[in-house]
């Protein structure tokens, strides 16, 4: 945060984002060109939406790049390291583990508990035997896209945004907007676009509290990968990125009854798995 300081002019964070965006979209470009002359027509088409293994994988693997990019632009414009954005290694570890553990011991002690099951007929979607293989790079892939979105928005925007502006109002709202933003797709959730952008600009909001307690990225990084672990890897949505889980949920995200059920359900769990979150920090 020193070196941020040391170097608050929002045109240096604009000029950063710029390298971000420019270095992200070119290389996914060059990426998913590659990837399209290598697979039959059908299958680059599918790789837009993530709903086979490899092309989930490749989406979510592509995030590496977003962290590419950031780590550029901090080098570039704040002179610092993509070290400095997460924060002390040690102490970084040390919070995502910890926070990571109380989390998986409320994701048992909640699926535990009544009522069972997700009120839908689940949908077999991968063998297990074949969900177990690709498990330990689904996972990779998973952590590779979640500290990704955490690097830039609660990293470099949070972090150059707070050297900038005193009021958490800015250095904690605009990024949370922002990555609403990037949740926003009328297309595919329909008029649960609104409702799907307010759950992430919460999240984010959230996601910012941890890391401007803590002072790493590590509780954030970990709250979010394992938010996405569930929803991508074990019980996923049929549209987008389904390709690794082992269960569908049989719901149109476009639906809005059975949804927002789904979303009132999952803005508790969020809220829970937050204070959870918070708990494990003073420890």
């Amino acid at each position: 945060m020193g070196a941020a300081r040391a170097r608050p002019e929002l045109w240096r964070l604009m000029m950063g984002l710029i390298i971000v965006l420019v270095l992200y979209v070119a290389l996914n470009t060059v990426l998913f060109a590659i990837v399209g002359h290598l697979v039959q027509p059908e299958q680059a088409q599918g790789l837009l939406y993530g709903t086979s293994p490899m092309a989930t994988l490749i989406l979510l693997l592509s995030f590496g790049f977003l962290t590419l990019g950031v780590a550029i632009a901090v080098r570039q414009m704040q002179h610092r390291s993509l070290a400095a954005i997460m924060g002390p290694r040690n102490l970084f570890l040390h919070q995502f583990w910890q926070v990571l553990r109380a989390l998986v011991i409320l994701g048992v002690v909640m699926a535990a508990l009544p009522p069972y099951g997700f009120g839908e007929d689940l949908t077999p979607n991968l063998a297990l035997s074949t969900w177990l293989l690709l498990l330990p790079v689904s996972v990779i892939a998973v952590l590779i896209q979640t500290s990704a979105e955490e690097i830039l928005f609660r990293g470099y925007i949070q972090q150059s945004l707070a050297a900038r502006f005193r009021s958490p109002v800015i250095w904690m709202g605009l990024p949370s907007v922002l990555f609403a933003a990037g949740h926003y797709a009328p297309g595919v959730t329909g008029e649960n676009a609104l409702l799907v952008a307010l759950w992430a600009c919460i999240f984010g909001l959230l996601a910012a509290d941890l890391t401007a307690r803590s002072g790493t990225l590590g509780p954030a990084i970990a709250l979010h990968f394992l938010n996405n672990a569930v929803a991508l890897l074990f019980v996923s949505l049929p549209e987008t990125l389904s390709g690794l889980a082992l269960y569908l949920l049989p719901v149109d995200m476009a639906e809005t009854g059975a949804l927002r059920q789904w979303l009132i359900v999952d803005f508790a769990v969020m809220i829970i798995s937050w204070l959870t979150a918070r708990l494990a920090l003073r420890r």
